[in-house]
C-alpha cells in the first residue's frame, strides 16, 4: 500500500496531446511491437494509465511539459524550470490507471530516478537521486516523505535518471 498517490497525465491534457503535443507536433499513433514501432515501445511506461506498453497497444510518443501544464492551472510561471520531453500514451482513450493497481508505477528495483521538488510558483527547490530498492513502496514512501517534509514543496516529479523522462507526479497530500 502506497502512502502517496502517483498521478497520471490528466485526461484534459491527454485529449490535447492526442491532437498536438507540447512541442506542437501532431500525434503519430502506431501499434507497439509493429514494424512502425521504431522506438521499441513494448515494456515502456505509459503515462496515461501508469502501466507498461503491451504488444499491439495503439500508442504514441509525444512531447509533454508536465510542469508547464501544472503551472498554467495555477497562473504561475515556472520560467527556466519548465521541461518538455518524450512520453508514451495510448493513442485513444484507455480509462486511466487500474483502480486495483497496487504500489508505485514503473518501480523496478535498481532503476535510477530523480525526485524533483517544486514550490507553489513552479520553481525547483530541491531534488535527489533515488535508486529504487527491493521494497520499492517503502523506498518511494521514504523519498516522498522527505520531499514533502520541506514546507514549501507542493509538487514532486519522479523522472528516470538515464534519460530524464517524466514518470509520474505526486502533489502535496
Amino acid at each position: 500500500m502506497t502512502t502517496y498517490t502517483p498521478l497520471p497525465i490528466p485526461e484534459t491534457a491527454l485529449q490535447e496531446l492526442r491532437v498536438a503535443d507540447d512541442s506542437g507536433r501532431a500525434m503519430e499513433p502506431f501499434a507497439a511491437g509493429s514494424e512502425r514501432d521504431r522506438v521499441g515501445s513494448v515494456g515502456s511506461p505509459l503515462r496515461c494509465c501508469l502501466r507498461a506498453v503491451a504488444e499491439g497497444d495503439q500508442v504514441a510518443l509525444v512531447s509533454y511539459a508536465p510542469l508547464r501544464r501544472w503551472a498554467e492551472e495555477r497562473w504561475v510561471r515556472p520560467g527556466a524550470y519548465d521541461e518538455c520531453g518524450p512520453v508514451f500514451v495510448h493513442a485513444g482513450e484507455c480509462g486511466g490507471p487500474d483502480a486495483d493497481r497496487a504500489g508505485y508505477p514503473f518501480a523496478r528495483p535498481g532503476a535510477l530516478r530523480t525526485v524533483r521538488r517544486y514550490d507553489a510558483d513552479g520553481h525547483i527547490v530541491g531534488g535527489r537521486f533515488f535508486e529504487i530498492p527491493e521494497d520499492a513502496d517503502a523506498g518511494f514512501d521514504a523519498a516522498l516523505a522527505e520531499a514533502f517534509a520541506q514546507p514549501d514543496v507542493v509538487l514532486v516529479h519522479v523522472r528516470a535518471l538515464e534519460y530524464g523522462c517524466f514518470q509520474f507526479e505526486v502533489r502535496r497530500p
